[in-house]
């Protein structure tokens, strides 16, 4: 029997073997970097060995103008191919892995098989002896009952398999953003809600904002290094929970999301605040300055600098990492001030 869901809400995910844990960190990595929304799935409405099932032969046949990395004989390791699909005709004993192509098996897998921005596509004959895990595409097979070992289980992530195929097989143009109408329209539309957002923030919670933005006059440099010492222990705190027990791992894990979000959320208000007042200072007259223009000119300065090709990613860790040591450095009120003359 072989079950077959969109998640499985059961498993210890900080007990998955190696080739599982990657996969769910590169979902985590691919959905922070698409920002799409929720990916759309299907449940089937009664056990079936299948998720999509191919009526012709044809429908399981790879595209004829791949030209996939194949496997042959005997392999001890894991099998893998980036940008390509991956054909395995022989035997691989570690599980296999393509991210954006497909995995098609015509011999023998004995382990787990994964695929993003691609299908795994089990031919007639074929055997899997671990799970299939699939983000943007589908599980097919020939056979109407497929070679799986008994209770393996198919997890699937429909949706933006155009979209993660292209990310896998030119990375470069996540540095480059196409310029378009659409893009442009999302730029003026992540304005608009950071500036309410700040609006808000700024209204129901000044004194926090304030006290922020003098820690970050004051000393800079200081907030950075705490947050760049944060996001490094954050960092190797993450992939190190498999080794605790599941429900200290799960609270830490918990509590250092809820840090992110946090520190992503006042510590982008702060940062836009007080730059929109830096900006102010320098660029409009004395008797003008209004914590309203501060926050729109704050917020369009950064989101305009994090849409400049290539530099983009710095911009994002560079608030990040700022965010972080603000969120850090929130309780120590005393000291940061200046010593008077």
């Amino acid at each position: 029997m072989v079950n077959e869901f969109v998640f499985a809400p059961d498993s210890d995910l900080l007990t998955l073997p190696r080739l599982k844990y990657a996969f769910f960190s590169a979902i985590l990595l691919i959905t922070l970097v698409l920002v799409r929304g929720a990916v759309q799935a299907q449940t089937p409405a009664e056990p079936s060995p299948i998720t999509v099932t191919p009526s012709p032969m044809e429908t399981v046949q790879p595209s004829p103008s791949e030209s996939p990395y194949v496997v042959d004989g005997v392999r001890d390791t894991m099998a893998y191919s980036v940008g390509r699909s991956l054909r395995i005709n022989g035997t691989v004993k570690d599980g296999a892995i393509a991210l954006g192509g497909d995995v098609i098996i015509q011999g023998n897998v004995e382990g787990d098989v994964a695929a993003i921005g691609g299908s795994v596509i089990q031919m007639g004959g074929a055997r899997i002896g671990g799970d299939v895990m699939v983000v943007g595409g589908a599980y097919r097979h020939a056979d109407e009952k497929p070679l799986r070992r008994e209770g393996a289980q198919t997890i699937m992530y429909a949706g933006y398999e155009q979209e993660l195929r292209n990310i896998m097989r030119n990375p470069t143009d996540l540095l480059a953003p196409t310029w378009s109408a659409a893009y442009l329209g999302f730029r003026l539309l992540a304005i608009l809600f950071w500036f309410v957002v700040s609006l808000a923030l700024t209204a129901a919670m000044p004194g926090t904002i304030s006290r922020g933005i003098e820690r970050l006059q004051l000393n800079s440099l200081r907030v950075a290094v705490i947050g760049f010492v944060g996001a490094l222990v954050i960092g190797v705190l993450v992939p190190s929970l498999h080794y605790l027990p599941f429900a200290i791992g799960l609270i830490l894990g918990l509590m250092a999301l809820l840090l992110i979000l946090i520190a992503g959320l006042f510590g982008r208000v702060i940062i836009y605040a007080a730059t929109g007042r830096w900006l102010q200072r320098k660029f409009l007259k004395a008797g003008r300055n209004s914590e309203s223009v501060a926050l729109l000119l704050g917020t369009s300065f950064w989101i305009i600098l994090s849409s400049l090709p290539y530099v983009w990613p710095f911009v994002v860790a560079v608030v990040l990492v700022t965010s972080l040591g603000l969120a850090l450095t929130a309780r120590y009120r005393v000291g940061w001030r200046r010593q008077e003359a």
